[in-house]
């Protein structure tokens, strides 16, 4: 894990070039399924994120929405390099708050 300065609900969020990018690009994907999918993912488990999840989560951003939604949902095969802890959490869906 990265602690401190690199923690997205840290005081390092705001001068972290990287997880700032990160953040705008889980929250515009384009479909509003997709923003809260993304966007509530990243607010929820970044912080506990290190390099290697941070790396996973960027090239997930790179996949096509209808791809990874259908993961997410389980109606399409994750590929092995997405399979893992953080695709198993991803598919939970009980991270996705959506407002009122």
């Amino acid at each position: 894990m990265l602690p401190g300065p690199l923690s997205p609900s840290g005081p390092g969020m705001d001068s972290d070039p990287r997880l700032k990018r990160l953040k705008f690009r889980a929250w515009h994907r384009g479909t509003r399924e997709s923003d809260f999918t993304m966007g509530c993912f990243f607010d929820r488990f970044s912080p506990e994120w290190g390099e290697a999840e941070i790396a996973w989560f960027e090239a997930l951003l790179d996949e096509d929405d209808a791809d990874v939604l259908g993961w997410a949902l389980g109606t399409i095969e994750v590929p092995e390099k997405y399979q893992g802890a953080l695709m198993d959490t991803l598919c939970k869906l009980d991270f996705v708050e959506i407002p009122r």
